[in-house]
């Protein structure tokens, strides 16, 4: 197995995040004392793997600058860019590790188990994603929502974040998918364009990703359990 002493963990943070009808950005609401990203960044920091998080921002957001994390030595601001995989690309080319793990800054619930697994396995292979198993049937509908059949849910998985990779190969793969017009959802997405098998990690269903106003509360119930447990 490959050994790492650290590794730089990108957050791509320059949404405004229109589904959680919010005038704040859904990165800077608070759960309980602190906000969404500040739950997030405090988790990857806490991992015995961190070296750097490195935060894409906006240039105009007027939220982070007030946070606390932006004055911890190992975090890093860099500007970030209209769609999540620009500032996806600022922050890799910020990155100085051999490998690098990508986290949505919607996603606090995040476990320290669930990071460790990850991070342990994708050393193993050519990188990997943390996922989770589809539970209910799944539908295929037509443009106006007419069932079309059935799909089969076995070996079906939600993508998740952290999704971890090796920089040198994250930045190729990023780029020659935008060079050929290919949308990048997420990093695995880019992986797989280049040819890459990227490891299916399962892991928690409740790392969540906060996108409407319910999931707050939600992560509010999921955050509170994981500190009583």
């Amino acid at each position: 197995m490959i050994e790492i002493t650290s590794l730089d963990m990108i957050v791509p943070a320059a949404g405004i995040g229109k589904r959680m009808k919010s005038v704040v950005p859904k990165q800077y609401l608070k759960i309980f004392d602190r906000t969404v990203l500040e739950h997030t960044v405090n988790t990857l920091l806490s991992s015995h793997y961190c070296n750097r998080v490195i935060v894409a921002v906006r240039d105009d957001d007027p939220y982070f600058g007030k946070l606390g994390i932006c004055q911890n030595p190992r975090v890093k601001v860099v500007t970030g860019g209209a769609e999540r995989v620009d500032s996806v690309l600022s922050g890799l080319r910020e990155a100085k590790t051999e490998w690098v793990l990508v986290h949505d800054a919607a996603r606090p619930c995040l476990t320290q188990t669930d990071l460790n697994v990850l991070i342990e396995k994708s050393l193993q292979v050519d990188g990997g994603i943390l996922g989770c198993a589809v539970r209910d049937t799944m539908k295929r509908t037509d443009e106006r929502n007419g069932i079309i059949h059935t799909v089969e849910r076995k070996l079906m998985f939600h993508a998740l974040t952290p999704q971890m990779f090796r920089r040198e190969q994250l930045i190729k793969a990023v780029i020659k998918a935008l060079e050929d017009g290919v949308s990048v959802t997420d990093e695995s997405s880019a992986m797989e364009y280049s040819g890459y098998k990227p490891l299916l990690v399962e892991g928690r269903a409740d790392n969540i990703k906060i996108t409407q106003p319910a999931d707050l509360k939600m992560a509010e119930f999921i955050i509170s359990s994981m500190v009583e447990g």
